[in-house]
């Protein structure tokens, strides 16, 4: 029987691992860049930290599998599976703009149990496991309380390879930053969940998104008071491409802005 406190607690100090090592080599090494496809980028810093967290999870969970962005292990597990983002923001890291993470989420079956996002420059461990809040370094934190769009700060990310849906998407750019407060792109939508989740963020929409980019953050909006969904208000956002995620006052405001500028639209 897994002790899913004792297995969070492992996890957050080995994503601060992780990213002490991630900090360290911005500063001190040269960064082999590799071009996996269209403005998605690999570094060595990568693939290595990746190799550390997976060596080290399987430890921690030997009979786990794991979905991982930079495939160090394919191995699916019969009811555990981890799904690993070793470095979320690769191309600010690149930059040495500071805003990336380490992103670590548990599946047991087709649920989340676990997830660990640590931003990596401000030292902010965020993580929720079964049955618990949302912490922050330790604290318990929930969503905003904005009732209404217009009051709302949002995040969202500019598709970058998959430009099928890019006029809808500007369209929708458009108008929120019209109807909102205002619109944030950090360029790493584990970092945007996990201000969607502490509340310093109202709302975050994106697509083109891939599994590891969304599962632990969004399992910590969701114990942190949150809802999450696709673009059509299923349960198909880790996998979907598609993810919306609020502080459940706006969510049905919010989708429905959404589906009107992609409708019809596939």
């Amino acid at each position: 029987m897994v002790n899913i406190e004792t297995l969070c607690t492992a996890v957050c100090s080995l994503a601060k691992e992780t990213g002490q090592y991630i900090k360290k080599e911005r500063k001190t090494t040269t960064i082999d860049i590799e071009t996996k496809s269209l403005n998605s980028f690999v570094t060595h810093v990568d693939k290595e930290a990746e190799r550390k967290i997976i060596e080290r999870l399987s430890l921690l969970l030997p009979e786990a599998g794991y979905i991982a962005e930079e495939g160090t292990n394919d191995k699916k597990g019969e009811l555990y599976n981890w799904i690993i983002d070793p470095l979320d923001g690769t191309t600010n890291f690149i930059h040495s703009i500071p805003c990336f993470s380490v992103s670590i989420g548990l599946m047991r079956n087709d649920k989340m149990i676990l997830g660990v996002v640590y931003e990596i420059n401000f030292d902010e461990c965020f993580y929720a496991m079964e049955g618990s809040s949302a912490f922050l370094n330790g604290r318990e934190v929930s969503v905003s309380k904005t009732e209404n769009i217009k009051d709302s700060l949002l995040a969202t990310g500019f598709p970058y390879y998959d430009y099928e849906k890019l006029e809808p998407y500007l369209e929708l750019l458009g108008h929120f930053t019209k109807n909102t407060r205002g619109i944030r792109r950090l360029g790493s939508a584990a970092t945007d969940l996990a201000y969607v989740a502490c509340g310093r963020f109202d709302g975050f929409y994106e697509y083109g998104l891939s599994p590891w980019d969304v599962a632990a953050g969004a399992f910590i909006v969701q114990q942190a008071g949150g809802c999450v969904s696709d673009f059509k208000n299923s349960e198909n956002y880790i996998f979907g491409k598609e993810i919306v995620a609020t502080n459940l006052l706006t969510h049905k405001h919010l989708l429905k802005e959404i589906q009107h500028f992609f409708e019809n639209r596939k």
